[in-house]
C-alpha cells in the first residue's frame, strides 16, 4: 500500500543536506511505515536553520516531495498562496498517480483549494485530518470554509473530540505522540514521583499570549510571597516573537522561571520527568494539544482550559484541573489550591494516567488507521 500525505508541515535542509521536519508530524509518519509500504509526504520546505524539535525521517520508505513555503496572516502571504495554487495542485496530482491512498492534513492555507480539488477531481481513496478546533464558534474564514467543505463531502474526516450532531463520516480520533517505550518509561517514573517540599511546573508550546504564557506568569505574580516559596521551578519550553516580553515580565517575581527555547524531544521528556504539573491555560484554536498526553505520561498533572476537546479528556480534580475563568486571576486561584496539595493527593491524580495516555500511542493510532483503510470506498 502506498500513501500520499499532503500538509503544510515545515521542513528544512540541514548543512549536511538532510531533510528534517516538525517533530510531531515526522514522528507520526515514521511510525506509519508499519502500515504502508511507501509514503510520499508533500509538504513545505523552508529556508533557515531547523529548530531542535525537527526530526529526520527514519525510513527509505518515506519520500519528501517539496512544496514552496506558503501561508501566513498578511494579505501578501494569502495572495502568494492563491498565486501558487496551480503549482501546488500539479505537484499533488503527479504524486497521487504513484499511490493508492491520500491524507490531506487541515486546516491549512492550501486546504482552501485542495479540498474541492480532491473532492471533485481525484478518484484515489483517501481521508482528511482536521487538527484544529472542530467546534470553534467563530473560526477564521479559511478555517470555516474548510470545515464546511469537509462536513459536506463523502470521504472520512478525523477530528478532535466528540460533538453533538457530528456527521457519520467525521470520526473522533486521537493524534499519537507516545511509543510503547515512552509509556513504559513513564510508568517507571511515576512509581517513585512524589511532591516533597517544592512543586515544579512546565509548559511546552509556542510562547505567545493566546497559548496562555502571559496568564501563567501573571498568575504566579498574583500569588502571595509565602505561597510562591512552595514553587521550585517553572520550565517554559518553546519560542515565539513575544519571548523577550515574557522574560521581562517574569522578572517581577522571585520564582525561578526558566526559558529553555526549543528543545529536542528527549530533552522535553526530561523536563516532564522532573515536573509535577503541566500548565496550558490556552484560549488558542486548539484541537487537543498532544503535549498534554506527553506530559501526563511522565507524571505532569494537566492544568488546562476548557477549549475544544480538552475537557473531554481532562476531568477537573479527577485527572487534572480546568482553569476557570481562563484569566491570570483564574490561574492564580487554581495555583493557590494546587499548592496546598499533599503528595498523597498528587498520587491520586496520577491513578488515571494509563487509561488517559494509551489512546495517544502510535500503536493505537496505526490500528485505527488500518481500520479506516479497510473501510474506505472509492469516490465516483
Amino acid at each position: 500500500m502506498k500513501l500520499c500525505i499532503i500538509s503544510h508541515t515545515e521542513h528544512y535542509k540541514t548543512h549536511e543536506g538532510y531533510i528534517v521536519g516538525w517533530g510531531p508530524t515526522v514522528g507520526e509518519i515514521n511510525h506509519l511505515t508499519s502500515v504502508f509500504d511507501e509514503i510520499y509526504h508533500v509538504a513545505m520546505l523552508h529556508k533557515g536553520e531547523a529548530p531542535p524539535s525537527a526530526l529526520p525521517y527514519r525510513s527509505s520508505k518515506i519520500k519528501f516531495i517539496e512544496l514552496p513555503a506558503l501561508g501566513g496572516q498578511t494579505f501578501g502571504a494569502k495572495l502568494s498562496t492563491v498565486w501558487n495554487a496551480p503549482k501546488v495542485i500539479s505537484v499533488v496530482n503527479k504524486t497521487l498517480r504513484k499511490v493508492d491512498y491520500f491524507q490531506l492534513r487541515t486546516p491549512t492555507g492550501i486546504g482552501v483549494f485542495l479540498i474541492p480539488y480532491l473532492t471533485l477531481f481525484v478518484k484515489n481513496k483517501g481521508w482528511y485530518k482536521y487538527a484544529g478546533n472542530w467546534n470553534q464558534e467563530n473560526p477564521p474564514l479559511g478555517y470555516r470554509l474548510q470545515r464546511t467543505m469537509l462536513n459536506r463531502q463523502k470521504r472520512k474526516v478525523t477530528i478532535n473530540g466528540n460533538w453533538p450532531n457530528q456527521a457519520d463520516h467525521c470520526i473522533t480520533f486521537e493524534n499519537p505522540c507516545l511509543t510503547q517505550a515512552d509509556i513504559k518509561s513513564g510508568t517507571s517514573i511515576i512509581v517513585t514521583k512524589t511532591i516533597k517540599d517544592k512543586f515544579n511546573f512546565c509548559y511546552v508550546g509556542r510562547l505567545e499570549r493566546p497559548k496562555g504564557v502571559e496568564r501563567i506568569i501573571k498568575g504566579v505574580i498574583g500569588l502571595s510571597s509565602e505561597v510562591q516559596k512552595r514553587i521550585g521551578t517553572i520550565h517554559l519550553v518553546g519560542d515565539g516573537a513575544e519571548k523577550e516580553a515574557f522574560i521581562n515580565m517574569a522578572k517581577e517575581t522571585k520564582v525561578d522561571i526558566q526559558f529553555h527555547g526549543f528543545l529536542s524531544r528527549h530533552k522535553v521528556f526530561e523536563i516532564y520527568k522532573k515536573s509535577h504539573f503541566f500548565l496550558m491555560p490556552t484560549t488558542a484554536s486548539e484541537g487537543f494539544p498532544k503535549v498534554i498526553a506527553e506530559a501526563y505520561n511522565f507524571g505532569c498533572i494537566p492544568i488546562v482550559s476548557d477549549v475544544s476537546a480538552i475537557s473531554q479528556y481532562v476531568k477537573h480534580k479527577f485527572n487534572g484541573f480546568i482553569v476557570t475563568p481562563v484569566t491570570s486571576e483564574g490561574v492564580t486561584r487554581q495555583l493557590n489550591e494546587i499548592l496546598e496539595l499533599a503528595s498523597v493527593d498528587y498520587q491520586l491524580l496520577l491513578k488515571e494516567r494509563t487509561t488517559f495516555v494509551e489512546p495517544f500511542s502510535y500503536e493505537h493510532y496505526n490500528n485505527r488507521i488500518m481500520n479506516i483503510i479497510l473501510n474506505l470506498k472509492s469516490v465516483n
